[in-house]
């Protein structure tokens, strides 16, 4: 059973779930999926090209798939994907794709708090936190656990590792690592995610490791190819070094101070 307000606009093409509920003056485009048992609160608009999830939830004046705001979109069939159990409070605003990737996407258990702005081709892991009024720029990267602090924007093609943790109020326009702190203006490492790991199940001997590594690189005076070459003798064939230093290899703005 879908429940649909009368005062809400669903399209007879939409393709609804079951147990769906639609709130007053909700309006609902052509070429919208949702999954069942989600929520659509009132006044949100979902756009042609929203892929969302079960058990979603999206509250008043939300606005999922619209265009993007990038003079290169010509109108084309563009998506942006929701995964389930997540939650969009009011006025978030997330915009699909351009025809550079074709989609925009947040993955599942992730929540979005009021007002904040995910841009075109961007991509969310599962999980992540992303504060009040956090304002994200296109072609943005953000890996799994990744907890963003209130009134933060954070610059076009950035990429944000998983499980870093980053303070409220400051500016993100070069990469963050995983597993990290970034707090100060300019955004500076500020540890690792200490806490947020050993909630998360790291063992100690993780944590060990993880830390070494990143005083390698943040601490010990050497110059990022040094600390490269250090860590790749001392921790040869290690998942963390390996994910690290994949991560910093594949960094197109530089690493955070």
């Amino acid at each position: 059973m879908v429940n649909i307000h009368s005062n809400a606009v669903v399209s007879s093409k939409a393709k609804l779930g079951e147990n769906v509920t639609v709130s007053p003056f909700a309006v609902i485009y052509d070429d919208v999926e949702i999954g069942d048992n989600t929520y659509i609160g009132p006044h949100a608009c979902i756009y042609n090209g929203a892929r969302i999830g079960s058990s979603v939830k999206i509250y008043q004046g939300a606005s999922v798939a619209h265009n993007p705001q990038d003079k290169k979109f010509k109108e084309e069939n563009t998506y942006f994907y929701i995964g389930d159990n997540t939650t969009i409070h009011e006025f978030c605003t997330l915009h699909k794709g351009t025809v550079e990737t074709g989609r925009s996407s947040i993955g599942s258990n992730c929540l979005l708090m009021a007002y904040a702005h995910v841009a075109h081709d961007c991509e969310m892991g599962d999980n992540c936190v992303i504060a009040n009024s956090v304002q994200i720029g296109g072609h943005v990267h953000i890996g799994d656990y990744v907890t963003i602090g209130g009134s933060t924007p954070v610059h076009q093609f950035c990429k944000v590792g998983r499980h870093s943790m980053i303070g409220g109020g400051f500016r993100i326009v070069q990469d963050i690592p995983p597993y990290i702190l970034a707090g100060s203006e300019p955004l500076t490492f500020h540890g690792i995610n200490l806490i947020g790991l050993r909630r998360r199940g790291f063992t100690n001997e993780d944590i060990f490791k993880i830390k070494d590594i990143y005083h390698i690189i943040y601490n010990s005076g050497m110059n990022l190819s040094q600390a490269k070459n250090k860590i790749r003798e001392s921790y040869a064939d290690d998942n963390f070094a390996s994910e690290i230093l994949g991560f910093i290899e594949q960094s197109d703005r530089g690493i955070i101070k």
